[in-house]
């Protein structure tokens, strides 16, 4: 039986900003001098985030989203073809050798769409099969990964999986939610991309489950408005996690006969630091468990669907040795958990 691994990563990022900088030089006034929204800012645990519209330069909290999307269109295809290229060299694979192209984003739309943009850049095959993931959020990344990893297994051809969000774009007009204020203290900009091969070493994927809470639809929202896109966090969401976690985590590792101390790496989604408290406590992780998950938060800030393999690649550079086991977690709308079980292969 193919066990398709992960055998190449390749990432293209925009300039950073540091937390510090936005907040004096945008947000602080954007937000009225609140001192809520100073203290969110310095709780959230990020220090610098990449952005392809620095607010302090250009403030497009009163732009319509068509104007947004037009700025996507220009900004999302070159960073997307620097992460798929990087991903492709770190692979040794030829672009002419991919059976699929998969794209996931939440944060730009338009046809043609990214995906045949980069086929064309990139000199993909004209067979190429293509698939737009959108919509999905945070946890997207796996999902993603299924289908891809579905595919590798059943072609025996190589594919890649491309994460790019700029949530920059998204700025909104000046507000007291609490919620509004979080998201913009944590979002930042990233195109990550993996080469997944069905005869390679690398990180196999063994396993993946998903679990929604559909009492919880109102707990993580990402709603289409006249000015972008209006992110909605709920507090309630660690606690939501909570309940589901350990059933989630326990039923993925059971079925492959493994418990929790069989895990070498957590890859975790920064979805913020309460989240990540919530997973350590949960599970009963030592405080060094998502060490890799809090340095990309405090990198990178979150990403969106783009930041979990930004977690995996920082994991897996490591240096694990072959057979040691990885549990990769994402939340997102929904409210949805997905887990997936991978392992390192020699």
């Amino acid at each position: 039986m193919v066990t398709p691994a992960i055998t190449g990563f390749g990432s293209a990022l925009p300039e950073s900003a540091e937390q510090t900088e936005l907040w004096h030089g945008f947000f602080a006034a954007h937000f009225g001098g609140s001192a809520l929204a100073r203290r969110l800012f310095s709780a959230v645990g990020v220090q610098r985030r990449h952005t392809v519209v620095n607010p302090v330069e250009e403030d497009l909290s009163g732009w319509s989203t068509a104007a947004r999307m037009r700025r996507f269109d220009e900004q999302a295809p070159p960073l997307g073809h620097r992460a798929v290229r990087a991903a492709l060299t770190a692979a040794g694979l030829d672009p002419r050798e991919v059976g699929l192209l998969t794209v996931a984003s939440c944060t730009g739309y338009g046809t043609p769409g990214l995906d045949i943009k980069l086929a064309g850049s990139l000199g993909l095959r004209p067979d190429l099969r293509r698939l737009f993931v959108g919509h999905m959020g945070c946890y997207a990344a796996l999902p993603a990964l299924g289908g891809v990893v579905d595919f590798v297994a059943a072609r025996g051809q190589p594919a890649v999986l491309l994460c790019l969000e700029l949530t920059s774009l998204h700025i909104q007009p000046p507000t007291a939610d609490p919620q509004q204020i979080v998201s913009h203290a944590l979002f930042g900009d990233a195109a990550v991309a993996v080469v997944v091969h069905p005869r390679a070493a690398g990180l196999a994927v063994v396993d993946l489950v998903a679990f929604t809470d559909t009492s919880g639809l109102d707990h993580m929202t990402w709603d289409i408005t006249d000015l972008g896109f209006r992110m909605g966090l709920s507090p309630q969401v660690p606690d939501v996690l909570a309940r589901h976690l350990g059933p989630v985590v326990g039923d993925l590792l059971g079925r492959n006969g493994l418990g929790l101390r069989d895990v070498a790496g957590w890859a975790v989604h920064p979805g913020g630091p309460r989240i990540l408290d919530t997973v350590e406590e949960t599970l009963g992780l030592p405080a060094t468990a998502l060490r890799e998950s809090r340095n990309v938060l405090a990198e990178h800030g979150n990403c969106s669907s783009a930041t979990l393999l930004l977690v995996l690649r920082q994991l897996t550079g490591s240096g694990m040795p072959p057979g040691s086991h990885v549990v990769a977690l994402a939340f997102g709308p929904g409210l949805t958990l997905y887990a997936a079980l991978l392992e390192v292969s020699g």
